[in-house]
């Protein structure tokens, strides 16, 4: 039987992220096969009730675990706070770890909602957890990204 785990939609191919379209990654296919793995897609922000397309989110101050503490801010590009979004759809994604057993999680690194080592604060790129990826770690599941993928070839 192969081990569930979580795997960002978009890096599946599937239209989740905010601009519409996907990040399918050919790396994490042969991965997934590779390591016998069963991926059960998710998209934090969908999950969250979010449209697709909707408007691009950063954050304006912190991480994730920030965010998760109450003093961390996701801020879409036209200002509006938004934690509550970011927070319910991590913790619908924890829920769906729980219900299939995921003790993994291989999120797209840069998101505000998957983003493993990396993230968006204001203008630049930083060091720092999306506020799923953070949660998940919270939680116990091992975290990694696409990235790591690449680093282990």
């Amino acid at each position: 039987m192969k081990e569930p785990i979580l795997v960002s939609a978009c890096l599946l191919g599937l239209n989740t992220r905010y601009d519409g379209a996907a990040k399918r990654n050919q790396a994490v296919f042969d991965w997934l096969a590779g390591e016998n793995l069963l991926p059960i897609p998710v998209c934090p922000e969908q999950l969250a009730g979010l449209p697709t397309p909707r408007e691009q989110t950063r954050f304006g101050s912190g991480d994730g675990h920030a965010v998760i503490a109450g003093s961390g801010e996701v801020v879409s590009l036209s200002g509006t706070c938004m934690n509550e979004a970011f927070l319910k759809g991590a913790r619908e994604t924890l829920r769906i770890a729980q219900l299939t057993g995921c003790r993994r999680a291989l999120l797209k690194e840069r998101s505000p909602s998957c983003g493993v080592h990396l993230i968006h604060r204001g203008g630049s790129l930083v060091v720092g957890r999306g506020v799923t990826a953070a949660l998940l770690v919270v939680a116990g599941i091992d975290v990694m990204s696409e990235a790591d993928l690449q680093a282990t070839d």
